[in-house]
């Protein structure tokens, strides 16, 4: 007759390696940047489905519906036409953070210098969030990992009321500066000198 063996577990909390614990407190298989881009690359997840990789989970995006779609052509137009030429910028790039973290913002501004090659934290100048049906999770939980990984600017635009939350001041616990600007206001980013718009332009764009 077999004989069960308990074997001691010394911390219940503990987690196996590559996993990660979900809210019910069950491991959960952690992937990486590379293993994703590998899936993607295979046709195992199709090259068009949306979702971001936080901490090893992946996470669905919402879709994007015409709204987000007008205002992103919009700003694409502002940005490309008015950065001054010594920063680049990209819609939609997957912005690595960190071996198990990527995000995809709708826009991110770096310094060409740089390069987006080594685009990260530290060399985002300022990340771009639209935000509709998505709207309190960028102002909360994106806005929070923005943050942990040093994004020293992030702009949460509201697609329905056209104004914007800015954060500015990044640490471990968040942004320490937030702030609301109306559509008619000039937005300016810090760290991108002589460069400024105004949500209110928007309308005059769809005529």
């Amino acid at each position: 007759m077999s004989k069960l063996i308990a074997y001691p577990i010394d911390d219940d909390t503990a987690v196996a390696p590559n996993t990660t614990r979900a809210a019910e407190g069950l491991p959960r298989r952690r992937f990486t940047v590379a293993e994703i881009e590998a899936f993607v690359e295979t046709g195992v997840i199709p090259e068009k489905e949306r979702f971001e990789l936080i901490g090893g989970e992946i996470v669905p995006m919402s879709p994007k519906g015409m709204t987000h779609e007008r205002i992103k052509m919009w700003l694409n137009e502002q940005l490309v036409r008015n950065l001054p030429r010594q920063f680049a910028t990209n819609p939609e790039t997957t912005f690595r953070l960190a071996d198990d973290t990527f995000l995809e913002p709708d826009f991110v501004v770096f310094e060409r210098a740089s390069g987006l090659e080594r685009l990260d934290g530290g060399t985002c100048l300022l990340a771009i969030e639209i935000g509709l049906s998505s709207l309190s999770y960028d102002r909360g939980r994106k806005a929070e990992i923005y943050a942990a990984f040093g994004v020293r600017e992030l702009w949460v635009i509201d697609g329905r009321r056209l104004e914007t939350r800015v954060f500015r001041e990044p640490g471990a616990e968040g942004y320490g500066v937030i702030s609301d600007v109306a559509a008619g206001e000039a937005l300016e980013p810090l760290g991108v000198p002589s460069f400024a718009l105004r949500l209110e332009e928007y309308g005059r764009f769809l005529g």
